[in-house]
């Protein structure tokens, strides 16, 4: 099995389901599209519908079932990466090596191009074609995971700024691991698959996956090259932002990184040979450049 190609074929189906369900009109309004989609399609490594596709594949699920609940996921993390670039927030200037939708559109039509997805996103939920009662649950799941205990209210602690490393622990767990362990429940939920230890395991990879990827994220704002990430390093130190670099070090953040990538795919485990994507992605993330 070659996972760099099974990751390219799974992000491939994500890019053409995404093409199939972009928003779309016209008129005096349309301008509004242009910018959603903009931001849409600036590339980015779709691991949230990935991670719902993969998750469904190895439970037995279909693509079918499975994708129209991914995209929507994949537009409201799009939608919060245009809020969180905002002057009012982080006021980033690019974002994936693109001016960010807010530099491109003005800030009104990015503001209204983030909600635009939002919203838009519960319109592909509903029309799944599912079961209603699934429906309702991924509403429920995706609903809860952006919301005020979920990925916003990640947001207020950032704003806020953390006291201690547990604080930046739940942040992470909230702001960005929200969203990345509703990508698991999602395909646990659209694969019909309703055995609970399978779900546990996989909700267990989810989360731990999610923090490390934060982590990962604190480091690469250190270490890595703006030229490859596509936006500027260094903002955090820039604007006294507290990170697990700031707790930790960059040797104990590797080194928590390592702890939380080591629980992710231990968790997982009990899919032996089937884990092979799953296992790979973890150290696909923990080796990440941008």
């Amino acid at each position: 099995m070659d996972f760099k190609r099974q990751l390219e074929d799974k992000t491939q189906t994500v890019n053409k389901w995404l093409e199939q369900l972009a928003p779309r009109g016209s008129g005096i309004y349309s301008e509004i599209f242009d910018a959603a989609n903009y931001s849409v399609n600036a590339g980015g490594k779709r691991i949230r519908p990935v991670l719902s596709l993969a998750v469904c594949e190895l439970l037995g699920g279909s693509e079918q079932a499975v994708m129209p609940f991914a995209c929507a996921l994949e537009y409201i993390h799009t939608y919060s990466l245009i809020h969180d670039d905002l002057p009012c927030m982080d006021n980033d200037e690019l974002r994936r090596g693109m001016p960010t939708c807010h530099v491109k559109h003005g800030e009104a039509m990015a503001l209204l191009a983030g909600d635009a997805l939002l919203t838009y996103a519960f319109e592909i939920i509903s029309h799944a074609k599912v079961d209603g009662e699934v429906i309702a649950e991924a509403v429920r799941i995706i609903s809860h995971s952006c919301g005020a205990n979920g990925m916003i209210g990640g947001q207020v602690i950032d704003i806020k700024g953390t006291k201690s490393y547990e604080e930046q622990v739940e942040l992470a767990r909230m702001k960005t691991g929200a969203l990345i362990s509703a990508a698991a429940e999602i395909g646990v939920l659209a694969s019909g698959n309703r055995d609970d230890n399978l779900k546990s395991a996989i909700m267990s990879y989810a989360q731990n996956l999610g923090i490390a990827f934060q982590i990962k994220d604190d480091l690469l704002d250190v270490e890595g090259i703006e030229a490859v990430i596509g936006k500027k390093t260094g903002h955090d130190a820039e604007t006294g932002k507290r990170t697990f670099v700031t707790y930790l070090g960059i040797d104990g953040a590797r080194e928590k990184l390592q702890d939380y990538t080591a629980h992710a795919v231990a968790s997982i485990d009990v899919f032996g040979e089937k884990g092979f994507f799953l296992r790979n992605m973890a150290e696909y993330l923990l080796s990440r450049t941008k």
